[in-house]
């Protein structure tokens, strides 16, 4: 009797929180392109660590809205996206097709991930203008690539760390870094480091160029401001808190906010972590990963299907 209820409310549970998960980050592309082609690893596969680190969820939505943030301090690199897109009013849609981006190249087929490089490649080359300062910028230009690669790189692994409950040993890091440099190096950032400690420092060299204006507030806002349902509020707002929980020290006071308290940060994470279970359990199940990794394996599972 028991069992079949479960049976009953499973994919009821499933659909609300894929419906809640779509309302709130504006994903909204099907999981069927990442079923084929069948056998095929993509550009890192099952074994890597990034297959593992883009698994979990919270962490995603932390490292991803952490990263916009940080990445707004840089005025060319945030010119580029200013001046040529309405990002900041149609924030959601912007998530979704980021979303779909790291989901496509990290899980999809070699030819599903690469078209995704290949068509942000061709929109950076007819992106180029003057940003406030009367600098020129180009967003196909490695230097500002190269800054957007580490500050994705950096968060996503920060909030991974913050939040998982087994956290990445260092030299897992490092590998996290290097497999997340083919992508990098595909979009054209060059001279990329091999090590987490010296993404950081190569971050880190970017400080002089970093400032906060008036674009970078009301961007803040914007993110700060993201619209979701009345349900998912109280979510949203442990991911956007631990967002800034994860931004590291120097760059938090460009972006001229305070750290918490630790108790406060750890409770964040604490509170976070058990909300995060019923997502992660659903997505665990048939999220992308999921359909991945059965393309991958799917000779392996029933070599008579075909």
């Amino acid at each position: 009797m028991i069992s079949t209820i479960k049976q009953i409310l499973k994919p009821l549970v499933f659909n609300a929180i894929g419906k809640g998960l779509q309302n709130m980050t504006g994903a909204s592309s099907s999981l069927e392109e990442f079923k084929w082609p069948v056998g095929d690893p993509g550009l890192f596969g099952p074994q890597s660590v990034v297959w593992k680190v883009h698994a979990d969820f919270s962490s995603m939505m932390v490292g991803g809205l952490s990263s916009l943030m940080i990445q707004t301090l840089h005025p060319r690199a945030l010119a580029a996206v200013w001046d040529h897109s309405n990002f900041r009013h149609q924030l959601k849609a912007r998530l979704g097709r980021t979303a779909m981006f790291v989901a496509a190249t990290t899980y999809g087929g070699v030819d599903l991930a690469t078209q995704n490089i290949e068509r942000v490649n061709a929109i950076h080359t007819k992106i180029r203008g003057i940003d406030l300062n009367g600098q020129a910028y180009c967003a196909n230009d490695p230097h500002l690539i190269k800054w957007v690669h580490l500050v994705e790189t950096i968060s996503f692994l920060n909030a991974y760390q913050h939040l998982t409950l087994r956290p990445l040993s260092p030299s897992e890091c490092d590998r996290y870094v290097v497999e997340m440099n083919k992508v990098g190096e595909m979009l054209g950032a060059t001279n990329l480091p091999i090590t987490f400690n010296d993404a950081k420092n190569a971050m880190k060299q970017y400080e002089s160029e970093l400032v906060f204006n008036q674009r970078t507030r009301e961007t803040l806002h914007s993110i700060e401001s993201y619209s979701v349902e009345f349900t998912e509020k109280p979510f949203f707002a442990l991911i956007l808190s631990a967002s800034f929980d994860i931004v590291p020290d120097w760059l938090l006071q460009k972006l001229q906010r305070h750290s918490d308290l630790c108790l406060q940060i750890n409770t964040r994470r604490f509170v976070l972590q058990i909300a995060s279970h019923p997502v992660q359990w659903m997505l665990n199940e048939q999220g992308v990963r999921a359909v991945a990794t059965s393309r991958v394996n799917v000779h392996s599972v029933n070599p008579s299907i075909f």
